[in-house]
């Protein structure tokens, strides 16, 4: 007897996990898609991102090298006064 109550009671955690799915499974498939998309077009747009500042800190070093030497032999003093 005890058996058919005890079933028939479920975790508030269960309902919650259920209502959520009945949710997820309303979204058309073409949302559920375009999501998909946009989360790996957003995981992917990571690495460019990681690539371009790489890219673009390499660049700003060898410019400040560039800058460096290019202050330091421009302004030579002429030694040689006659």
């Amino acid at each position: 007897m005890g058996r058919k109550d005890a079933c028939a009671t479920s975790l508030p955690v269960d309902q919650y996990r259920k209502q959520i799915g009945k949710q997820d499974y309303k979204k058309t498939k073409s949302a559920l898609k375009a999501t998909r998309l946009k989360a790996d077009a957003k995981k992917n747009s990571s690495a460019f991102k990681d690539a371009f500042l790489v890219i673009a800190a390499i660049l700003f070093f060898v410019f400040c090298v560039y800058a460096f030497f290019y202050l330091n032999l421009s302004t030579e003093i002429d030694l040689d006064v006659d």
